[in-house]
């Protein structure tokens, strides 16, 4: 009988720990992809996933362009104020939105349900959905950069500080869009639920206009998309960096979404 050696039998569980790694980091890139596909694959959701941003800011655009500074927009101008806060609007609802719709939808038609049967772990497949919505997120973001500053807006100075925010807003949003799935009870009511908690708090925000009450500044900056919204204001407006205030309330929102997809998502339809 042959007997392994201490070294030998270090070096096998070395081995070994490195193939699951590889495995895994493979199972992770056949996931993103199989999300991008779907998601490209989808002419309907992904034209409204980059039109709606890019309608929106060029309507901005054409009404605000040329303007001055103006104090209703805290001494910017209009497009300086909106390219920032539209496109953190467009991360919101690729991250949290529409993560938590589709959801919804497949725990529904039992696709969860299927695809918790094979030996996919499960973090391999929130985690292809956390890069598949950053990779939509930058694409939104670049799209709505690029129209802004066809109207004359600076590009950001602090790059790092955009993409941290970018990658942490994203981050915590899709947190938040499963835990929000997780109390769905199902695929019809998602929209509603969905636009019901995302459309008050983009308003109370300044997303689309800017709130001048400090009782209600103070109330929004407790909230994710508020904070989201002024730490990347920042670098396009006010050549400021990272805003670490704004990325901590947003990153306590992201572990509290957790917490809950963690305590209540479901993999199998609720009983009716």
């Amino acid at each position: 009988m042959t007997t392994l050696t201490p070294t030998t039998a270090t070096g096998t569980g070395r081995s070994t720990a490195r193939a699951d790694a590889r495995g895994d980091l493979a199972l992770l890139a056949h996931q993103i992809r199989y999300e991008q596909l779907s998601f490209w694959r989808n002419p309907q959701s992904m034209v409204f996933t980059f039109v709606l941003p890019i309608v929106i800011i060029t309507i901005f655009g054409a009404v605000f362009s040329g303007g001055a500074d103006e104090k209703f927009f805290f001494g910017l101008t209009g497009m300086q104020y909106y390219t920032p806060t539209i496109a953190a609007v467009s991360v919101l609802g690729a991250c949290y939105g529409q993560l938590a719709i589709i959801l919804a939808m497949r725990r529904q038609t039992g696709v969860l349900k299927r695809l918790h049967a094979t030996p996919l772990p499960a973090w391999v497949y929130f985690a292809g959905l956390l890069v598949h919505c950053i990779v939509v997120s930058v694409i939104d973001v670049a799209l709505v950069i690029g129209i802004g500053s066809l109207y004359g807006v600076p590009l950001p100075t602090h790059w790092a500080a955009v993409t941290v925010t970018l990658v942490l807003g994203a981050a915590s949003f899709c947190a938040l869009g499963v835990g929000v799935a997780s109390l769905i009870k199902n695929s019809e009511a998602a929209p509603a639920v969905v636009q019901f908690i995302q459309f008050p708090l983009v308003f109370i925000s300044g997303s689309y206009f800017p709130i001048h009450s400090e009782v209600l500044n103070n109330i929004a900056g407790l909230l994710p998309v508020k904070p989201f919204n002024d730490a990347m204001l920042a670098p396009f407006a006010h050549n400021a960096g990272f805003q670490w205030k704004e990325l901590a309330v947003l990153a306590a929102w992201g572990v509290i979404g957790a917490l809950i997809a963690v305590r209540s998502f479901r993999w199998d339809p609720r009983p009716e």
